[in-house]
């Protein structure tokens, strides 16, 4: 199950879950055929926090302003 995050620079999330528990894997495409993970949390409730929409927005930004240097 990955689907884009709505209202979002471009991140994606895949659900995963292991035994009871369930991962969401949050990240974002670089080109076609690589996908970055930015982060990962044990999924609790429903609702994303807006905060870890935006932690991954800036790993993204972080990740493509070095990729330049």
């Amino acid at each position: 199950n990955f689907q884009k995050r709505v209202n979002t620079d471009d991140i994606w999330e895949v659900r995963v879950k292991i035994g009871s528990n369930i991962f969401r894997l949050r990240g974002f495409f670089d080109g076609s055929k690589l996908v970055v993970i930015s982060h990962a949390v044990q999924k609790k409730t429903q609702k994303t926090p807006r905060q870890a929409i935006k932690l991954a927005e800036e790993r993204k930004r972080d990740y493509f302003r070095r990729k330049k240097k």
